[in-house]
């Protein structure tokens, strides 16, 4: 049976992804070298994705990304004299 990762529950969701024989090779080479799972290898690099483009993955991130959006909370320029 597989090992499921400790952030795994039921609402967790599964997609079929189809890798070309080489990826797969470089993949699987470095989850040996790394002593991780792919799942793990796979948590880590869309974690990576969604943090490059500035997208939460968490609700407390959403909730503090909404409050930085808000015009209010911006560093007002300074005053030209």
């Amino acid at each position: 049976m597989p090992k499921r990762s400790a952030k795994a529950s039921d609402s967790a969701r599964r997609k079929l992804i189809e890798f070309d024989a080489e990826t797969w090779h470089a993949l699987h080479l470095l989850s040996r070298d790394r002593m991780k799972s792919l799942q793990e290898l796979a948590d880590e690099a869309f974690t990576d994705l969604l943090k490059k483009h500035h997208r939460p993955v968490t609700l407390k991130q959403a909730l503090k990304e909404s409050l930085r959006r808000q015009p209010a909370n911006d560093p007002r320029a300074p005053r030209k004299k």
